[in-house]
C-alpha cells in the first residue's frame, strides 16, 4: 500500500512540474509581461486600431467559418454513418487529412491552386482576390478545423442509432422533418462541442493563415499574425504580449465552454 501512494505521489509530482514548466510558467510569465505597465497600458495595447481591426477579422472568420463547418461536418458525419457507398474509406482519410497535414503545406497547396498561375488563378480576373485577402485565410481556416464537427457528431450518430429516425418516417414525417425534430436535438451536444473546439482552432491558427495573408494591419492580420509582427517585426514585445494575453483570454473562455459542455453532456 505504501508503494501504491509512494508512487501516485510520484505520479502527481512529476505531472505538476510538468505543466508547471510547460504551460502554468509561461503563462505567468506572458501576464507578467502584459501588465507590467498597468492595465491601462496594457488597454491602451489592445486597444489600437490595428489590434482592433486584427481582432474585428479573427471573429469575421470565426463567424464565416463556423456555419460552413457545421454544415459540412454534420452532413458528412450522416453520410458516413448511415450511407454505405464506394470511396467511404476514402472520405473517412480526407477528413482526418488536417491532422495529418502541416498547415504551412495546406497555405502552399492553397496558392498553388488559387494564386496567380494557379489551376483557379484566374478569378482574380473577375475582381476576386483570394490569395492575400479574406477568401485565402478562410480558406485555409476551414481546412484545418474541418475535421472537429465531424468527428464529434459521428459517434453521438452512432449511439443514438436509426430507430427513432424510422418511427418519424412511419408517422409521416419527412427526411428534413425527422431531421429537425429527432435528429438534430439528439446530436446538439455533440454537434455543439464541435463549435466551441472549431471556434478555438479558427482563433489560434497561424501556420496555413500566414501563408496565404499578405499581414497589412488593418487589411488581412488576425490577431495571431497580430502578436507574430509586434514581435518579430516591429520589435514591439509588450504589444506582442499583450495581444497573446487577449489570444489567451478567448481560449480561455473556449476551455471553460468545453468542460461545461462536456459535463452537460455526460449527465445527459
Amino acid at each position: 500500500m505504501r508503494l501504491r501512494t509512494g508512487a501516485r505521489l510520484t505520479a502527481r509530482t512529476v505531472a505538476l512540474a510538468y505543466l508547471t514548466v510547460l504551460v502554468i510558467l509561461p503563462v505567468a510569465v506572458i501576464l507578467w509581461r502584459s501588465f507590467g505597465e498597468g492595465i491601462g497600458g496594457f488597454l491602451a495595447s489592445v486597444t489600437t486600431p490595428a489590434a482592433i481591426s486584427a481582432f474585428n477579422l479573427s471573429l469575421l472568420i470565426v463567424a464565416i467559418v463556423v456555419p460552413l463547418n457545421v454544415v459540412f461536418g454534420v452532413t458528412v458525419a450522416l453520410a458516413l454513418v448511415r450511407g454505405r457507398f464506394p470511396g467511404r474509406g476514402a472520405l473517412q482519410a480526407v477528413v482526418d487529412l488536417p491532422f495529418a497535414v502541416s498547415p504551412i503545406v495546406v497555405g502552399v497547396a492553397l496558392i498553388l491552386l488559387w494564386g496567380v498561375g494557379g489551376w483557379f488563378g484566374g478569378v482574380e480576373a473577375l475582381g476576386v482576390k483570394v490569395i492575400f485577402g479574406l477568401p485565402g485565410m478562410v480558406l485555409a481556416t476551414i481546412f484545418v478545423t474541418m475535421p472537429f464537427v465531424v468527428r464529434e457528431v459521428e459517434p453521438v450518430l452512432h449511439e443514438i442509432g436509426q430507430e427513432q429516425e424510422q418511427a418519424a418516417a412511419t408517422l409521416g414525417a419527412s427526411s428534413w422533418q425527422a431531421f429537425w425534430r429527432v435528429t438534430l436535438p439528439a446530436i446538439r451536444w455533440g454537434l455543439t462541442y464541435g463549435v466551441v473546439l472549431t471556434v478555438a482552432r479558427s482563433l489560434g491558427e497561424f501556420g496555413a493563415v500566414i501563408m496565404v495573408s499578405s499581414g497589412f494591419p488593418g487589411v488581412s492580420e488576425t490577431l495571431t499574425l497580430l502578436v507574430h509582427g509586434r514581435y518579430l517585426d516591429d520589435h514591439n514585445t509588450f504589444g506582442a504580449y499583450c495581444a497573446a494575453t487577449l489570444l489567451m483570454a478567448m481560449a480561455v473562455v473556449a476551455l471553460v465552454l468545453m468542460t461545461l459542455l462536456d459535463r452537460k453532456r455526460s449527465t445527459r
